[in-house]
């Protein structure tokens, strides 16, 4: 499902005004839609109140004529009007319907506004949709009807509440919820669904989601380059499975990681890549650790390397390995690794054989990545088949910046970061970004805080790379393995509820889930 920012969606609209539909039309879609949404929200409306909180704008305008509507449906409705608004031909066209219209100067105390809400069955909040372009005052009207909003929906016969297009306060590019902003049971959002609607805090507010087509243009949507992950596309991408087959079928993945400190890492990487179907893993790491960490895998091959002296891979282990990558398909770089001038020599040195020698691709996560930020030359190493997986501490790292940029910008900056490295970004957290040099992007619909667990991380490097080691190109095996990651997140959440996993469990449940996905 396609994702636009507010940009975006003006650009769309625009392309509809071109392509010969009046902008008149397109509120008049709208309006339609949300008064056909409120009348099967309230299953009748003969005598239901209606409140309509219209602001100066084209939201306002989508809310007007949902008034017209509900009034020629039998309605009793109060338009409220907290800004003024330069055109009111759409109101005067509500003439000669029974309504009541208000405004601040026709109630400055607001004690007609908190009556309306309080006694409403239903309130509009067609305010500013993806218009708000700063935050709210808190002396501003519209903030002011927003408390009042939310007193009365706190009250002990609360109305309903349709949001039109995003809710009053809630950035439809960031996701962004301002304190004064009141959670609707349902959000009617036009043409495309908003990217903010899908970042958190916002996907965790905004209540049902209705997409109405209002008729914008099929070729304007397809150039639309940012997607909501669905179970359908996982479906797509998962690979085939040929009865014939034998493990070099399915390729082999290379896991190279661990350190004294982070022992279990690469065993978690390397049995995710098991899960999600690679035919052979293996697993480079201190031979130190070799001995506790087989029998917890006894299905990995194991490259034992020279540790260094703080207990991870020594940085000649490039030397070493150098002869090893061309037997697999794709490989996970930095699992425990470590963070040390070791680590740094280490990549430093295997960057070249990652580029040539594995004809997948690779995924380089966790210390392999901060060992990347401190190189002056990484963007000219690391190749275009790579796949990056940070968190936001690593992705300001790798970007120079901070993790509050990070967190404000995930869609941004994770686009940033793809086209600075030439290759696939994954940006994990809360609603995960996939984002692509070639200026794709695609964001995970799940945030899950059942996921924020140590080694979460490594069993999706792990996924994903055993994806592309069954031949899925680089971006759609991190989209195929964070779509799997969270959608196997969730089938753990029903279960267990919002604590207490522990990552190896994603990777056990991980054939359960995809089998129901292949399930006609």
């Amino acid at each position: 499902m396609k994702l636009v920012t507010t940009a975006e969606m003006r650009e769309l609209e625009a392309a509809a005004v071109a392509a010969g539909i009046p902008e008149r039309q397109l509120m008049e879609e709208a309006g339609l839609a949300v008064a056909q949404e409120a009348w099967m929200m309230l299953g009748t409306l003969e005598g239901r109140r209606i409140l309509v909180l219209a602001g100066p704008g084209n939201n306002g305008g989508d809310g007007i004529v949902a008034a017209r509507h509900l009034l020629d449906w039998g309605a009793d409705v109060m338009l409220y009007l907290p800004r003024e608004r330069r055109d009111m031909s759409l109101i005067e066209d509500l003439a000669p319907r029974e309504f009541v219209l208000v405004t601040p100067d026709l109630d400055p105390d607001m004690e007609r506004l908190t009556s309306a809400a309080d006694t409403a069955d239903l309130v509009i909040d067609a305010m500013l949709g993806i218009g708000q372009k700063r935050p709210l005052e808190p002396d501003e009207a519209i903030t002011q009807v927003l408390i009042r909003l939310k007193q009365a929906r706190a009250g002990y016969t609360p109305p309903k509440l349709i949001a039109v297009d995003v809710p009053t306060g809630v950035s439809a590019d960031s996701g962004e919820v301002d304190p004064a902003a009141v959670e609707p049971d349902m959000t009617i959002t036009f043409g495309l669904p908003k990217v903010g609607m899908y970042q958190a805090p916002a996907s965790g507010f905004v209540g049902r989601v209705q997409v109405i087509d209002i008729g914008i243009p099929k070729e304007a949507q397809d150039a639309v380059k940012l997607e909501l992950l669905t179970s359908r596309q996982a479906r797509g991408w998962l690979p085939g499975r040929p009865e014939d087959a034998n493990k070099g079928t399915f390729g082999k993945v290379l896991v190279v990681g661990g350190s004294a400190r982070y022992v279990g890492a690469p065993r978690l990487a390397a049995e995710a890549a098991y899960r999600a179907g690679a035919g052979l893993v293996t697993i480079a790491c201190p031979a130190s650790l070799v001995s506790s960490s087989a029998p917890a895998l006894a299905e990995a091959t194991w490259l034992p390397q020279e540790a260094s002296t703080t207990g991870g891979l020594a940085g000649n282990a490039a030397i070493s390995l150098r002869g090893e990558w061309a037997a697999y398909e794709a490989a996970v770089v930095g699992p425990g690794m470590g963070n040390d001038d070791e680590t740094r020599a280490f990549m430093w040195a295997i960057l070249p054989d990652l580029a040539s020698q594995l004809p997948r691709g690779c995924v380089i996560d966790a210390d392999a990545l901060n060992a990347l930020s401190v190189m002056a030359d990484a963007a000219e190493r690391v190749h275009a088949n790579a796949v990056l997986t940070p968190h936001p501490g690593e992705l300001a790292r790798l970007m120079g910046t901070t993790v509050a940029d990070v967190q404000a910008r995930r869609m941004e900056v994770a686009l940033e970061a793809a086209v600075r490295f030439g290759c696939t970004v994954v940006l994990k957290g809360a609603h995960t970004v996939v984002a692509q040099a070639d200026g794709r992007r695609a964001l995970s619909p799940f945030a899950n805080p059942l996921l924020a667990t140590a080694g979460s991380g490594d069993v999706l490097a792990g996924m994903i790379a055993g994806y592309m080691a069954q031949g899925v190109e680089g971006y759609e095996a991190a989209c195929l393995g964070v779509y799997l990651h969270g959608a196997t997140g969730e089938s753990l959440r029903e279960e267990m509820g919002e604590a207490g996993l522990l990552a190896g469990e994603l990777s056990t449940r991980l054939p359960r889930v995809v089998r129901e996905m292949r399930a006609p």
